[in-house]
Parts: C-alpha cells; sequence; structure tokens
C-alpha cells in the first residue's frame, strides 16, 4: 500500500496510541517534510478500519476537519491518512488554560453542523436499552474490583433498566450523530481554517446515534483534564441557544448523558486495569467520580443518584489500590 502511495521510502516514527489496540506512526518524506499517518488496525486483534473510513467520509462530506484518506488496505488493516499536525486541545490548554472557550466553541459549532446533517446510512444506535448496558459497567466491573464482591448480573440488569428508563425521559429527541469520544485529546487546534473546520477530529470509529447532548458533554466533562465550571456553563448555555433547544430540557439531557457516559468510564476505566492490564487508568477515575456526583445533583436524577449512593463506593486511595491489586486477573464477562 504504502509503495503504491509513494510512501516507501518515507522515514517512520511512532505515536502515541489510545486505549486500543491500533498503532500509529508518523510517515514522513525526505526532503519535502510532507507528512502522512500510517494506522495499523490489525484484524487480528478485532480492529476493523471500515467504521473510521465510513465516518471519516462523512465528517468531510459535511465541511469538518477529519483526515483525509490517502491510501488504503481494508483487508489488512492499514490506512494512511493526513496528518493534522499536533496542536491537540489538551496541548494547547496545558499550556494556556485561558484559552478554553476559544477551543471549545469552534469544536461545540462543528457539533451543531454534524447533528444538522442526516445520519449515515446503516448506523447504530446508542439507544436507551444500550446506554443502561453500557451504565452498568460501573457495577460489572469498578464495584468488584473496589469490593471484592462478585458480579451481580440481576443488580447489573436492575440498574441497566433505570438508566434506559431515564434516556426516555430526558433525552427522548431524534438521534443525532455522536462520536462518543469528542475531548481534548481527540481534537486538533487547525487556526488556517476556517469555522468549524478549524478543528480537527481524532478517533471517532466508534460513532453511533444518540442523545444531542452526548458530545458536548464528553468534551466538557472532560475524563482527563479538568474544564472550568464557566467555561462548561457558558458553553452548554450557547449550544442550547445556537440548536434552539429549551435550556432546561437540555440542562436534564446534559446531566443525564454525563452520569450515564461517567458511569460508563468508570466501569471501562476498572476493566482496562482489571482484565487489560493497564493499571494507569484507575487513577484517572476520581475526576470522573466527581463529575458523576455533579450530574447526579440534577433533581430529574434523584432516584439514580440515591442508586449510586447505595451500590458504588467512593474511590478513596483504598478502593483504587483494591482495583489495582486486581490488574490483569479477570476474564471479561
Amino acid at each position: 500500500m504504502l509503495a503504491a502511495a509513494g510512501w516507501a521510502d518515507a522515514l517512520r516514527r511512532p505515536l502515541a496510541g489510545d486505549a486500543s489496540n491500533r498503532k500509529y506512526e508518523r510517515l514522513t518524506r525526505a526532503g519535502t517534510g510532507a507528512a502522512a499517518v500510517l494506522m495499523d488496525a490489525d484484524p487480528a486483534k478485532g480492529e476493523d478500519v471500515r467504521p473510521f473510513l465510513r465516518i471519516a467520509r462523512h465528517l468531510a462530506a459535511q465541511g469538518l476537519s477529519a483526515p483525509a484518506i490517502l491510501a488504503e488496505d481494508v483487508a489488512q488493516g492499514f490506512l494512511l491518512i493526513e496528518d493534522l499536525g499536533d496542536a491537540l486541545f489538551a496541548r494547547i490548554l496545558a499550556a494556556e488554560p485561558g484559552r478554553e472557550v476559544e477551543l471549545y466553541a469552534p469544536a461545540a459549532a462543528a457539533l451543531a453542523r454534524l447533528h444538522a446533517a442526516p445520519l449515515p446510512p446503516g448506523i447504530a444506535r446508542y439507544d436507551a436499552a444500550l446506554m443502561g448496558r453500557m451504565a452498568a459497567l460501573a457495577l460489572d466491573w469498578y464495584l468488584p474490583g473496589a469490593t471484592g464482591l462478585a458480579r451481580d448480573p440481576d443488580a447489573s440488569a436492575a440498574f441497566a433498566a433505570m438508566v434506559a428508563g431515564l434516556k426516555d425521559r430526558l433525552a427522548p429527541g431524534e438521534p443525532v450523530l455522536v462520536l462518543r469520544d469528542f475531548h481534548a485529546e481527540n481534537l486538533l487546534w487547525l487556526p488556517e481554517r476556517d469555522g468549524a473546520a478549524r478543528v480537527g477530529l481524532l478517533d471517532f470509529q466508534d460513532a453511533m446515534a444518540g442523545p444531542r447532548a452526548y458530545d458536548l458533554v464528553s468534551m466538557l466533562q472532560d475524563a482527563r483534564r479538568d474544564v472550568t465550571p464557566a467555561a462548561e456553563a457558558e458553553l452548554r448555555a450557547r449550544f442550547a441557544a445556537d440548536e434552539g433547544l429549551d435550556p432546561q430540557a437540555f440542562a436534564a439531557e446534559y446531566a443525564f448523558c454525563g452520569a450515564q457516559r461517567n458511569l460508563r468510564i468508570i466501569g471501562v476505566f476498572a476493566r482496562l486495569s482489571m482484565h487489560y492490564g493497564k493499571p494507569h487508568y484507575v487513577d484517572l477515575i476520581p475526576r470522573v467520580w466527581d463529575l458523576l456526583q455533579r450530574d447526579l445533583s440534577h433533581p430529574a436524577l434523584a432516584d439514580l443518584a440515591r442508586a449510586v449512593a447505595a451500590l458504588l463506593p467512593p474511590p478513596d486511595p483504598a478502593t483504587l489500590r483494591r482495583i489495582k491489586d486486581e490488574c490483569g486477573r479477570h476474564p471479561l464477562h
């Protein structure tokens, strides 16, 4: 593939990956300085580049800045894609935290443009039942890791049903495309471009059709960095106004999506340690727990707040240590 695309002689160096089995390399042509990124998504490890291709092309069709596809070998799991650079929001904001609204506002505008477009054909639904099951990952992984208790499928099913009912009540609107990993380490600043295209988009292959608040929550309730409450409130209000949404109803949907997402992340981070042997994700759980508590303070989530308080222990140092002690010891279920 690289030879056919004219990149066989390029210099190659690894790029940081993510929680998946995908690997990345930056390719640079000697003499010209031209760069591209090679994605290695081995099908033998459960990876599939076709969702990335489909969503990348859909985003580009809306005038958004997904990496252009330069070459592809679907059978082997290789993609050569446009290099959008290194100006991650996370990196910029670590150095210049006062630029939150400057960067996040065009990212929210990119979401609004995406929501105005028809859904890609055949896109899977992040519906009430699935959102419930994903929230119950906190009971399936975090709770056993934190307490040593065996997983209780009946308790998980009841909890999932509660979350599913809240989705139907608080986020009942027509679904939009949600990228599901829309946060500062997957967003790039491209100031030479215009409008919403100034935001480069990465890691969107798991996109589904879901609630319109979901990606905004992903960005403003970031598991890896603190967003100031003032910026979160301003951008949430601006987003609701720009999309013509009732502020109170959207606040409830936002709180629900935040609670559901943060419960899922707590479970996923525990699973990444307990099954996949990646204990550093456990260190992120306290921030996600604090975000969850903020979401659960919304009056519409009072029943869920009581359930979480009754079922899940807070992530104090001893709890986090117990989860890390189970690193790599648990099969998937």
